[in-house]
């Protein structure tokens, strides 16, 4: 059975006319079509193009309260479709090559039997540092507090969907050659060590998990339908956890040495020995509104609600009808001789000074997978409920580049001087 036909059957109650219009869209890579997508909007200003491989490092600002840019709403221009994305951009390169074998035997990854829901991982090695953040301050360079990168290697303050998509290769699918089939940005405020250093983590591992599309909370005629079971839309970007601008959201992550889950930093110096991994783990809300972004970055998502009137079974509220892959991401540093946890913090603590040192923790993404390989991980490894790590895609195939970091699973350069720029106590 095809993968877009295993979608589709999951959808085709009550759905069977929309579904006659679906096409294979012409850039999708090998022909492969997502039976739930239909695109039907048009990115914001994604033609308005980003500055290449530039890190956009930003220099030097003396407002010492940046305002964020209002980021204009992007809205669907056909209310036909099941969800609203940006137009499908297809990659500019092979991405075959991008792609091998699943673990050098093309197996298939088993059934995540343990769990309710499908699972897919991947690793992604430590990328760069930069005051830019193209979400709260587009075409600012500098205007924010640090920020430690993965994913994409051009993104900077000028990046858009069609500019990530346009360029860069990926700390999550390292190729070498400026090409990945995911070109997706990830950003969170950097480690300081309270030395004048950035604490580097050694990687991250991105965990994206749904419930499969023959599941109660995925079928439309279930009443326990937790959503409309969905993907990834093209070019959604989201910040989730704490949230800078209001001081909001006190607990949006955790972090923890062995099984211990702590709120913020405090105390952590007592319970990570040296040689051990300080674990800094984040989720992302799973139900949507239907827009790719929102003018606060954040109320396009909403969490599921379990109460009463969902006769006491998660669901996702009317606002927001759409259930997304929800994901963890998770940063792991070495602790090392010389290192004292109690001086630690994230660059972003700088703005809340009176709060424990970590609980500023908040993530950004911004949307930009060869739509291709993310209908293949979306259908297999989500839509099956299988369970596959290391960048395996739940078809044989593999994300090259995704089970480990290039330089391996120890970070060559833990600690590097605070670039210069940017801003003190800035969002």
């Amino acid at each position: 059975m095809s993968e877009g036909f295993s979608a589709f059957k999951a959808m085709a109650l009550g759905m069977g006319a929309l579904f006659v219009i679906a096409t294979v869209a012409p850039g999708v890579t090998g022909g492969r079509f997502d039976p739930l997508r239909t695109r039907v909007s048009k990115d914001d200003g994604g033609t308005k193009g980003g500055k290449g491989g530039g890190k956009g490092r930003g220099g030097t600002t003396t407002d010492p309260t940046p305002t964020p840019t209002p980021t204009p709403t992007p809205t669907a221009t056909d209310t036909n479709g099941i969800y609203p994305e940006a137009t499908l951009i297809p990659s500019n390169f092979d991405v075959d090559t991008t792609l091998t074998a699943a673990w050098g035997s093309g197996a298939i990854a088993p059934e995540n039997s343990t769990d309710v829901v499908g699972a897919f991982r991947f690793i992604c090695g430590a990328g760069h540092l930069s005051y830019d953040d193209p979400i709260v301050f587009p075409g600012q360079p500098g205007r924010s507090h640090l920020h430690q990168y993965y994913g994409n290697t051009t993104a900077d303050a000028y990046s858009t969907f069609a500019s990530l998509r346009a360029a860069g290769d990926s700390t999550c699918n390292n190729m070498g050659n400026d090409t990945a089939a995911n070109r997706s940005a990830y950003w969170m405020p950097a480690m300081l060590d309270g030395k004048g250093n950035v604490v580097r983590p050694d990687y991250v591992q991105v965990y994206y998990k749904r419930e499969p599309l023959d599941s109660p909370a995925c079928d439309p005629n279930s009443p326990s339908r937790a959503g409309i079971c969905i993907g990834i839309p093209n070019g959604v970007r989201f910040i989730q956890g704490f949230n800078m601008a209001d001081g909001s959201n006190p607990r949006p992550g955790n972090f923890h040495c062995g099984s211990e889950v702590f709120y913020n930093l405090t105390g952590m110096k007592s319970r990570c020995a040296v040689g051990s991994r300080l674990g800094m783990s984040i989720n992302s809300l799973k139900c949507w509104n239907g827009n790719l972004d929102s003018a606060d970055h954040r109320s396009h998502f909403a969490p599921e609600v379990r109460d009463e009137s969902t006769g006491w079974v998660n669901k996702c509220p009317s606002t927001h009808p759409y259930l997304l892959p929800k994901f963890t991401i998770t940063a792991f540093y070495t602790i090392r001789d010389g290192d004292d946890l109690d001086l630690w913090s994230l660059a972003s603590d700088a703005m809340y000074p009176n709060l424990p040192k970590g609980s500023t923790l908040h993530f950004d993404y911004f949307e930009a997978w060869d739509a291709g390989v993310k209908d293949m991980w979306v259908n297999n490894c989500i839509g099956k409920k299988l369970n596959c790590s290391g960048g395996d895609l739940g078809n044989g195939k593999q994300l090259k580049g995704a089970a480990h970091p290039v330089y391996g699973w120890t970070n060559p350069d833990p600690r590097v001087p605070i670039p210069k720029g940017g801003m003190s106590g800035a969002m």
